[in-house]
């Protein structure tokens, strides 16, 4: 039997396939396609992992508690996040309206909702923001660019992208009042 979507997520599919399409419609620009592209695979992982490994070194005390809490609340998130999105089953847009909504680069897998890339963006700049305020500015650019690579590039739905940004701060929340 195929996995079908909630209700709800396919009514929100054809309100916002066409919004996907305009937005898409800027990659035209090469430089902005480049962008969102870096954008992108730094969020996949590589940005959060130097964020972690970090920490011991941009706190004076406390540090290694810092890198334990940051990996713990992303694991735990991760976990939940699977979980959220192999029950709702949402196709990417480029799925579901092939030949409307293309793919700027390939998806780690086939369901699109919630968007795990702003998930950790918005996690890990809230952690950061608590832990670490003067280097919050520097990192909300990049988590917001993450957030629209995430549509820019046809991988998912502004609708998913922001269900993955409630869900990141969720989970910061959460990790900074049981942790501090």
């Amino acid at each position: 039997m195929e996995p079908r979507a909630h209700a709800l997520l396919e009514r929100l599919d054809l309100v916002e396939w066409r919004l996907c399409q305009r937005i898409g419609r800027l990659n035209l620009y090469r430089p902005w396609l480049t962008l969102l592209r870096l954008a992108s695979r730094l969020g996949d992982w590589p940005a959060w992992v130097a964020l972690i490994l970090a920490q011991p070194l941009l706190h004076e005390a406390g540090g290694w508690r810092a890198l334990l809490q940051y990996t713990l609340t992303a694991l735990v998130a991760i976990a939940v996040y699977r979980l959220i999105k192999t029950r709702l089953c949402r196709e990417r847009p480029f799925i579901t309206f092939v030949g409307n909504v293309r793919s700027h680069e390939p998806a780690r897998d086939r369901y699109s909702f919630p968007s795990g890339h702003t998930m950790h963006a918005v996690l890990f700049l809230a952690l950061t923001a608590s832990h670490l305020p003067w280097l919050a500015p520097w990192l909300g650019p990049l988590v917001l660019l993450i957030a629209v690579s995430r549509v820019g590039l046809g991988l998912h739905y502004l609708s998913d992208v922001a269900a993955g940004a409630v869900l990141g701060l969720l989970f910061a929340l959460a990790s900074l009042t049981l942790v501090g």
